[in-house]
């Protein structure tokens, strides 16, 4: 797994890097994001882990509807992608490219009543097709995040 590194306008909580550390190793991935809802109805990012400085700057504010992130915020599922580098469906942008990974997933980070939290970004540089059951843990997991 790679360092955090991040521009160094943008900070990182250390709680935040260590939970998302930890949910990458659990499953095995190099890479990952974390966005929250802003009160302007947009993605923040608040935390990210082996994606190039340049990209982070990208995706700091990602609006619903938009990228993998968007998408998955949007439908309120999560959106997933074998390879980002070969994806045709159009759910991921030319920025999610530029990282160099393969294999990821967006999921919706829910609140008990059905709010919109968050979303959690996990990424491999293999290819990867995560299963239902990663999905499903991966969001139970990211909803620590706003606990």
């Amino acid at each position: 797994m790679s360092e955090p590194s991040y521009p160094a306008s943008m900070t990182f909580a250390a709680t935040d890097l260590a939970l998302l550390e930890s949910i990458l190793r659990d499953f095995c991935a190099d890479s990952g994001t974390l966005h929250a809802i802003g009160d302007d109805g947009a993605l923040h990012l608040r935390c990210g882990i082996g994606i190039p400085a340049p990209v982070l700057e990208i995706v700091k504010l990602v609006p619903i509807g938009k990228g993998m992130a968007g998408l998955a915020a949007e439908r309120r599922c999560p959106v997933n992608s074998c390879n980002i580098q070969q994806d045709t469906t159009g759910d991921v942008r030319p920025g999610a490219r530029a990282t160099g990974l393969a294999g990821s997933v967006a999921v919706p980070l829910l609140a008990a009543d059905g709010r919109l939290l968050g979303v959690l970004g996990v990424a491999t540089r293999a290819e990867r097709t995560f299963t239902a059951d990663d999905e499903r843990a991966i969001m139970q997991r990211g909803v620590v995040f706003f606990a």
